[in-house]
């Protein structure tokens, strides 16, 4: 045998690298938490008034809280740090050797835009090479007979063209993981590599054809999640999403593959799997007892993706977000209903915390999918111990701390744009586009705190959110009313505890109180 054939292939060399870099981002990643965290809960302390129990509840509650945001904030800076690296495209006249099946889910969307992206998607997808190797299936599990007759309307020109294959199911078995579930059944065999996209996925062949060109050379790789951006936005909420997107995820998605390395994590879609790989998790457990807590999971993703990893395959995050986009809910409304669901699914993942055999990192995953929603809890509870007096704290140093944490992501994110913008316009649009960002989501975030606190309690108090195609008309209050309410009532304590603390509690009671008019001027423009 030659030296040469004793030499690790670039393959392995290159595994070998990336696992070393991981592991020394990880460490950085825990230990930058860890200290932060830790610093946050000093200069608290320190300014205590008296210690009591409700300091001792409040400092407990603030350490829960605190190693969540510092979390982001270190993912942020590891992304301003590591460099800046776009998907490479493949050589020119690369073909795959395996087939690749493109799954877009359906249940209820209005599939008339699907099917133009389709038919679109699929001549990009001819034009690079990949009319053999790329088909695409529609796999619907809508109901109800107008809709069903309506989908099936929109994409009858791209199924009799051949440019998709169709199908509903007869019954809504599993919803979304059933569905794809059955077809791994059903075609799983005739394909190397499968792709997942929801109805509002956006990729393009060009995004398609690196993504599959990259799992294909990695052999130990099961899944690439793409980095998603967000198309443009229709309403001036989803407008505001779509710009802090486009300033704060490419950062944070170089940060967070940084550190996870080849532990990562699943969204749900606009990824590329093994189908190999995903056998492992196509079986996903239903857990016991009743919902909310028990049932089939509504958040997969995370499970899917720590399943894959526990079979021993590799789970990568590729941060670029080109020719990757979804659509985003255009109205804090839409948003929260969403975002409950989420809740629900996060919540339940506390059940699966011991399962055996997960990769450490990706049983940190779901404790921070879990820690995302209890966050806003455990911050709402301090704010109420700060406002009522029964937690009394000197100095502004401690909400010096916590802001500066929570402002971090979005300086690196300004850096990082500053670095790139080589002219004094272009780094003044970037400083515009910023400030804007930071003073809406600081107006929101308050919003988003009370009612994910509400979906929690929500939860706990055992009431499912479930799939619903829709819900029953039934009286609401006006839309804002709740957080006014609430902002009413921190103000309230805040005046009868007279405490100069309190004053410090107005960029969180201020926007609460004045909820309607910022929900009315956030929707503006929504369909």
């Amino acid at each position: 045998m030659s030296l040469a054939e004793n030499l690790p292939r670039p393959a392995a060399l290159r595994d070998r690298a990336a696992r070393a870099t991981g592991l020394g981002a990880r460490g950085v990643f825990f230990g930058l938490s860890a200290a932060l965290t830790l610093g946050i809960l000093a200069v608290f302390a320190v300014s205590l008034a008296e210690w009591t129990p409700a300091a001792v509840l409040a400092l407990l509650l603030l350490a829960l809280s605190a190693f969540w945001v510092s979390g982001g904030a270190v993912t942020a800076l590891l992304g301003l740090l590591a460099p800046q690296r776009l998907s490479a495209a493949p050589p020119a006249g690369w073909v795959p050797s395996g087939r690749t099946a493109i799954l877009v889910t359906l249940c209820g969307e209005d599939a008339r835009p699907l099917a133009g992206h389709l038919g679109a998607l699929r001549a990009g997808l001819d034009a690079k090479g990949l009319g053999e190797g790329a088909e695409i299936f529609v796999l619907s599990d809508t109901s109800g007979a107008e809709r069903i007759a309506a989908q099936a309307a929109a994409l009858h020109d791209i199924v009799s063209g051949g440019a998709v294959v169709y199908r509903r199911g007869a019954r809504n078995t599993g919803r979304k993981p059933g569905n794809i579930a059955d077809w791994l059944a059903r075609h799983g065999e005739a394909f190397a590599y499968m792709m997942t996209l929801d109805a509002d996925s956006r990729m393009s062949a060009d995004r398609i054809r690196a993504l599959i060109h990259r799992i294909e050379t990695r052999p130990r790789t099961g899944l690439v999640q793409a980095g998603i951006g967000l198309v443009p936005g229709r309403s001036r909420f989803g407008r505001h999403q779509r710009i802090s997107a486009r300033l704060l995820s490419p950062g944070f998605g170089r940060g967070f593959a940084a550190w996870s390395g080849p532990s990562g994590n699943y969204w749900g879609h606009n990824a590329i799997m093994r189908v190999e790989a995903f056998r492992a998790a196509a079986a996903l457990p239903v857990l016991p007892g009743r919902a909310p807590f028990g049932g089939p999971l509504l958040s997969h993703d995370f499970i899917e993706a720590a399943w894959i990893r526990r079979a021993g395959w590799a789970v990568e995050l590729d941060p670029d977000p080109r020719g990757s986009a979804e659509d985003a809910p255009q109205t804090l409304a839409a948003f929260h209903r969403r975002d409950r669901r989420w809740c629900q699914g996060n919540l339940q993942h506390l059940r699966l915390l011991a399962a055996p055999g997960l990769d450490p990192v990706s049983r940190f995953h779901l404790v921070s999918g879990v820690m995302s929603y209890l966050a806003a809890p455990a911050w709402l509870v301090l704010v109420g111990l700060v406002a009522s007096g029964a937690v009394s704290v000197t100095g502004a140093a401690p909400y010096a701390a916590v802001a500066l944490v929570l402002v971090l992501p979005k300086l690196c994110a300004l850096a990082g744009l500053w670095r790139r913008a080589r002219t004094a316009g272009r780094r003044a649009v970037a400083l515009k586009a910023s400030v804007a960002e930071l003073l809406v989501s600081s107006l929101i975030a308050p919003l988003v705190m009370v009612r994910q606190a509400g979906a929690v309690a929500s939860v706990c108090a055992g009431r499912d959110c479930g799939w619903r195609p829709g819900e029953a008309a039934r009286a609401r209050l006006p839309r804002g009313a709740g957080e006014a309410a609430m902002g009413a009532g921190l103000a309230g304590l805040g005046i009868v505890a007279g405490g100069v603390s309190a004053l410090w509690l107005a960029p969180v009671v201020l926007p609460l109180l004045g909820a309607p008019l910022i929900l009315r001027a956030l929707d503006a423009g929504a369909a």
